[in-house]
């Protein structure tokens, strides 16, 4: 898995990843429901969307708006398993262990703190 800190140098390089903000509505979501509920829903998306080995619809299982997760996932590039694979370094194929849960959740809740307020 890609050092986060590393990972955030190069998609601050990708005017793509750059491109994504929280309207006002995720803003005051994640304002009014707090980051460690939102966190706890990216675990459960996580979980059910990008984890299995051959997720669902992968490549099109993140809607781009609807929750700040999702708006975070595309900032991340931790939206399906082919970005996954190019910019983490996890493979596709096989199902996600708790560590590389852990490395996206992390990710995510970086993006969040980072550009959440």
């Amino acid at each position: 898995m890609r050092d986060l800190d590393d990972l955030f140098r190069a998609l601050a390089g990708s005017s793509f990843r750059r491109s994504f903000r929280l309207g006002a509505a995720d803003r005051e979501y994640l304002r009014t429901r707090g980051l460690d509920v939102v966190l706890d829903h990216a675990r459960d998306f996580v979980a059910k969307r990008l984890a299995p080995a051959e997720p669902r619809n992968d490549g099109k299982q993140t809607p781009y708006r609807g929750h700040p997760v999702f708006v975070a996932q595309h900032a991340t590039a931790t939206c399906c398993r082919g970005c996954l694979e190019k910019w983490h370094g996890i493979p596709r194929g096989r199902e996600l262990d708790a560590a590389e849960r852990a490395h996206v959740v992390d990710a995510i809740g970086r993006w969040l703190r980072e550009r959440g307020t």
